[in-house]
């Protein structure tokens, strides 16, 4: 029997952190902000939104230098244009995304995505990385009044797919992820190629994915 298998966006089927850190970077060069993010050492950072970003980027602001009151305000709308319009120059999908994409369909799963990137901008680097074809249904942070890890955008993803609940799953790099699954009461496969590397195993998911080929076979044995 077919099931639903709903995927995180940033940091799961694609890399996102470098184009992440470059559009909070050339928010602190517009400033005049001498402070730069690295896209390795950040890249967790990256992975928590653009307003992580940018406080910890002011975090590392010499004492005199002072920012004025609203600066994140003003800043956040700019680094999302600057994002927007640099969004997959150094984005990839992770290693064997397509393969396992193809695998799960030809095992007559459904594809699903819930992220908590804006939907504009998630459906243009889904877009980009030529793969939102493959997904029956895409939930992304501005969809709803609510977002992960509130269990009704994983709820939506599943139901505008066609798919049941009760057969689906959630695979995800974040705590926002496990929370996520724990809320709707589905099981979650944290990845272990993201920026915590195995350390993301201290959030105890149902299961841990090193590369993408291990998914279709999770799948089988929990899907089927």
């Amino acid at each position: 029997m077919a099931g639903t298998v709903v995927f995180d966006l940033d940091g799961t089927l694609a890399d996102t952190s470098a184009d992440l850190i470059a559009a909070a970077n050339a928010c602190f060069a517009s400033r005049g902000i001498e402070v730069a993010l690295d896209p390795v050492a950040d890249a967790l950072t990256a992975f928590h939104g653009g307003r992580a970003m940018l406080r910890a980027g002011y975090g590392r602001i010499g004492a005199d230098m002072l920012l004025p009151p609203g600066a994140e305000d003003e800043d956040y709308p700019r680094l999302l244009e600057f994002y927007g319009q640099n969004i997959a120059v150094h984005t990839t999908l992770y290693p064997g995304v397509e393969e396992c994409l193809d695998r799960l369909q030809a095992d007559g799963h459904i594809l699903s995505v819930c992220t908590n990137k804006p939907g504009s901008l998630a459906e243009t680097l889904l877009d980009a990385l030529g793969v939102r074809g493959r997904f029956a249904s895409m939930i992304a942070a501005d969809t709803l009044p609510v977002r992960k890890p509130d269990p009704r955008p994983y709820r939506a993803a599943v139901e505008r797919a066609g798919g049941s609940l009760a057969a689906s799953f959630l695979v995800g790099d974040t705590e926002t992820d496990r929370k996520t699954a724990a809320a709707a009461g589905v099981r979650v496969a944290l990845v272990s190629f993201g920026p915590e590397g195995e350390a993301i195993s201290r959030l105890a998911p149902d299961a841990l994915i090193g590369h993408f080929d291990e998914l279709p076979d999770l799948a089988r044995r929990w899907l089927d």
